[in-house]
């Protein structure tokens, strides 16, 4: 009989130890009571607990949890009727309060995503509920955390998985999708058109302006060289009427030029055939100033000059 209660007892110790020890995983801990009351929160590792006087109220992960929200009907400010759906990021920073705060931790964060949720998008209308997902999250992520602040949970991060607007305006959004490449599709070719334009324009400007720069140069160049012979050929008159006047010392060579000038026209009326010619009056005074047209020749013979006979 000794031996029997002797083996009871240590089967009871031994089932006493194996009760009293709590092994807690890693990023993980466990909230002990004590007779219904909190008692502490045993870490990761080995923990010594008294059986049957302490208790494992709940085992809280640490880690960061991932909840997905289903797809849930919200409306936009210009009541629009769209389903949104998104995931919610969030870690238990303070075990006691994730336990004892609130009763259903998982079923309260996904009730106050969709509330918010709701409360956000119903601030914007459809285009910027489309457009600013980045506005959604954020705004999303400040109303949670502020409401889980004192559950002891942390919302990290609120991300926007899907926006189906209607059927309806689905289609509506595709045909101004349309519309709007149509137009810039148009712009597009307006501008380069009018970008060609404006460079045949450009060169036709460019080369009306070297063509008109060209003939300028060639008239300048042209009357330079006009101007050059008219001076050769003034310089070779005044040399000659110089030489004349050298040869004629005193007198006039007005009147001898004249002279020549007058039987050179002489010539060209009588050339081609017999005519007779009656001289104008005014010529008998022009021959008289030829009365010394030997001497004149003779005199300009000598000067190297050719003489000119009448």
């Amino acid at each position: 009989m000794p031996v029997a209660v002797s083996g009871i007892v240590a089967l009871i110790a031994v089932v006493f130890v194996f009760a009293s020890v709590k092994v807690v995983s890693q990023a993980s801990v466990k909230v002990i009571e004590r007779l219904g009351k909190y008692h502490k929160t045993a870490e990761g590792g080995l923990n010594i607990i008294i059986p049957f006087v302490d208790s494992v109220r709940q085992t809280i992960d640490l880690r960061e949890q991932i909840m997905p929200v289903q797809p849930q009907p919200v409306i936009t400010r210009d009541n629009v009727t769209m389903e949104v759906d998104c995931v919610v990021y969030w870690q238990v920073l303070d075990p006691v309060k994730a336990t004892y705060e609130v009763s259903a931790l998982q079923r309260g964060l996904d009730q106050l995503a969709l509330s918010g949720l709701r409360n956000v998008i119903g601030e914007l209308d459809l285009d910027h509920t489309l457009t600013s997902r980045d506005l959604i999250n954020t705004k999303l992520r400040a109303s949670m955390d502020q409401a889980t602040d004192r559950w002891g949970v942390k919302v990290t991060r609120v991300e926007l998985k899907n926006i189906e607007p209607p059927p309806d305006i689905k289609q509506t959004m595709e045909k101004q999708m349309t519309a709007e490449r149509n137009r810039r599709a148009v712009v597009t070719e307006a501008e380069g058109t009018k970008q060609s334009a404006i460079l045949a324009a450009e060169g036709q400007k460019q080369a009306a302006i070297v063509a008109a720069e060209g003939r300028r140069e060639a008239a300048i160049l042209d009357a330079d060289g006009k101007a050059q012979a008219l001076l050769r050929i003034a310089e070779g008159e005044a040399k000659a009427i110089a030489a004349i006047s050298a040869a004629l010392g005193q007198r006039d060579p007005t009147a001898y030029l004249v002279a020549l000038k007058y039987i050179d026209t002489l010539k060209d009326v009588a050339r081609g055939a017999e005519k007779t010619v009656f001289m104008p009056y005014e010529a008998t005074g022009v021959i008289s100033s030829l009365g010394g047209m030997r001497e004149l020749l003779s005199a300009l013979g000598s000067n190297g000059q050719p003489a000119r006979g009448a």
